[in-house]
């Protein structure tokens, strides 16, 4: 029995000068068992390669390359344009749920520059931001639902607007797109845009 006592303090002071105690700070390198790879050879962002006629590690991406988990196969969808040019009309289902989430998105990336109901006069231009754009009228209202789409992704060509494709998905751009539609709906609808029936309630 004394072996095993023996046996049993000598496995606790073992680890206690491996480990040390609970709580207390090391003041080596701990021991590794396995490195985990953490020293393989490896290039660093903006390092020297030998194995590239420039010398450089860092590569341009293949043209045409597509981020992986990022590719759409429809053309429409992914860029808002059909035969080279823009388009209209949605490549997602268009229900409550997705003006829904359309009223979200915006409310949370559009609505603090181009206000609530899209006139372009939203929380920024008390800071002194100008020519914001005015969603409900021209020429945003005559645009093409791809148009939309594309500045939403790409931004403004004047650089006033960023792009917002890294913010926003695909489909939420295009519930945003669906949202703004509605909006502008609603600062330039006639009584011609009711139903008959909701005419004849109206006396209309």
């Amino acid at each position: 029995m004394r072996y095993v006592y023996l046996t049993f303090i000598f496995i606790v002071v073992a680890v206690i000068s491996v480990l040390g105690f609970r709580g207390s700070k090391f003041t080596r390198p701990p021991i590794e068992v396995f490195d985990d790879m953490d020293r393989m050879p490896k290039y660093h962002p903006q390092g020297e390669s030998s194995f590239f006629a420039d010398g450089r590690a860092d590569r341009l991406p293949v043209p045409n390359a597509v981020a992986r988990g990022t590719y759409i196969e429809n053309e429409y969808m992914a860029t808002g344009k059909r035969d080279g040019g823009f388009a209209s009309g949605f490549p997602i289902e268009v229900d409550n749920a997705a003006m829904a989430r359309g009223e979200e998105r915006y409310g949370i990336y559009c609505a603090v520059c181009h206000s609530a109901s899209g006139d372009g006069l939203g929380r920024t231009t008390d800071y002194g931001m100008t020519a914001v754009a005015n969603l409900t009228m021209a020429p945003y209202t005559k645009m093409k639902d791809g148009e939309i789409f594309s500045y939403i992704t790409n931004g403004s060509r004047s650089g006033r607007m960023l792009p917002y494709n890294d913010k926003l998905s695909v489909e939420d751009r295009w519930n945003v797109v669906l949202y703004v539609r509605a909006l502008q709906r609603a600062a330039n609808g006639t009584a011609d845009d009711l139903t008959p029936a909701t005419k004849e309630e109206l006396g209309l």
